[in-house]
């Protein structure tokens, strides 16, 4: 069993949680994910590692509360255990030979951003991180993000943290202003990383594009992360989740994505109410 060792919320949807998963720790790199199971009888959803410490035998996870199981898993405590704790599983983000590189994140993807950034800094590699939420009540990891890039920019949708606007407004000003990147490394909303993507492509300065939010299996058994890159079928559990941004088609994993929103709303609405009966 996984004990739960610290559990916190970042903001009111968003939970952290480290596991103690000594072995899982042991192979942990930022850019890989992993599979749990709250109970015997739940089901199996893939999350990113978001941090590690390879001595202390933990993993942090991130998740945001959206459907039944993360609703599950924001009701364990701190000395609860999860029933599976599976992992590392999927390739782990490039990083050797970077010399400057823009990390952008958005909303909870940032939680996935951070370890790249995090072990890119410590690589001794210029990191640039920009990080965009909606507004102040969202934005997490801020302490963390400034202490792992050497240039912190902070966006949100309506000004109330850091500057107004988009995490593409902030990364083209300082493409503008002569900052030359070697990579760009973009993880949040599909929607968000098209438009870093499309950006990007226009400055051609190579682009990787992390497809976790399209996870559900993790195994490739299921399809439903079945995306195309470059004219090729992929799947982001298996051949990811990370990809040359400018060769993914995003409006067809939006489209796919789309079809699992009602049923993930209806299996999180039931959660909810199960556990309002029990209360």
């Amino acid at each position: 069993m996984f004990e739960i060792t610290e559990k916190r919320f970042l903001n009111p949807t968003v939970v952290l949680m480290k596991i103690n998963a000594p072995r899982v720790a042991a192979k942990a790199e930022p850019g890989q994910f992993i599979i749990l199971r709250t109970d015997e009888n739940g089901e199996r959803i893939p999350l990113t590692i978001a941090d590690f410490d390879r001595k202390a035998g933990t993993v942090t996870i991130i998740a945001q509360v959206v459907g039944a199981t993360t609703e599950k898993l924001a009701h364990l405590n701190e000395g609860d255990c999860l029933h599976d704790f599976v992992g590392p599983l999927g390739r782990a983000t490039e990083c050797e030979g970077l010399k400057k590189v823009a990390v952008v994140g958005g909303g909870v993807g940032c939680a996935i951003a951070y370890p790249v950034a995090k072990k890119l800094h410590e690589m001794g590699c210029e990191v640039h991180a920009i990080c965009g939420f909606r507004n102040k009540d969202l934005v997490i990891l801020d302490d963390e993000f400034k202490a792992a890039s050497s240039k912190y920019v902070l966006m949100s949708d309506d000004g109330t943290a850091g500057e107004k606007g988009l995490v593409t407004d902030a990364l083209k000003k300082l493409i503008d202003s002569g900052e030359k990147y070697d990579r760009v490394i973009t993880i949040g909303p599909l929607i968000m990383m098209k438009f870093v993507c499309r950006l990007t492509k226009e400055y051609e300065i190579p682009t990787v594009a992390s497809m976790n939010p399209i996870m559900i299996d993790g195994t490739g058994m299921c399809g439903g992360c079945r995306l195309t890159v470059g004219g090729e079928t992929k799947f982001a559990c298996v051949d990811g989740p990370e990809f040359d941004g400018h060769k993914i088609d995003f409006d067809e994993a939006m489209a796919r994505g789309a079809m699992y929103r009602d049923f993930e709303r209806h299996a999180h609405e039931e959660t909810c109410n199960l556990f309002k009966e029990v209360k």
